[in-house]
């Protein structure tokens, strides 16, 4: 049998080097473990983006939870499910011909999403929306307007 011999300095160095990779580990199981949440949270947000596409208003509904709250710079201070759907949806769904989510990022039951959407009337704007989803629906969004065109490009026009 041939012996090896290795120092004290060489031994704690592979044992720190055991326990690292140890930490990784756990570090990746969790990555994956929350993968699966954002795996799902990432299949709810398209829903959310393409009944706005398809003006599917029964799609819309079912995707916010009771308790839903929007946010943006235009004013609009947590303001609740149905002043939203009075205020964004019945006036903004109808003129809206696509959306391009151009960066959908995700962890756990947030999101944040950028995209390009494009206007009836030809037109187009950018905005990045926070979303947080319970329970497999959009319990809160924060938009924030891209560029001058806010707080809607789609309803001025532009």
């Amino acid at each position: 049998m041939t012996r090896i011999g290795v120092s004290r300095r060489k031994a704690l160095e592979a044992g720190a080097c055991a326990l690292a990779g140890a930490a990784g580990l756990l570090v990746t199981a969790r990555a994956r473990a929350e993968a699966g949440s954002s795996t799902a949270t990432e299949e709810i947000i398209r829903k959310w983006y393409k009944a706005w596409v398809e003006k599917d208003e029964g799609q819309f509904e079912a995707l916010m939870t009771d308790n839903f709250t929007f946010t943006s710079a235009a004013g609009d201070d947590h303001i609740s499910r149905r002043t939203f759907k009075t205020q964004c949806w019945d006036t903004q769904a109808k003129l809206i011909e696509r959306s391009d989510l151009e960066r959908v990022i995700t962890n756990g039951d947030e999101a944040f999403v950028k995209y390009l959407c494009h206007t009836t009337n030809g037109k187009s704007f950018r905005n990045v929306e926070y979303l947080r989803v319970r329970g497999g629906k959009v319990e809160a969004l924060e938009c924030y307007f891209g560029g001058a065109g806010y707080p809607s490009a789609a309803s001025k026009g532009m």
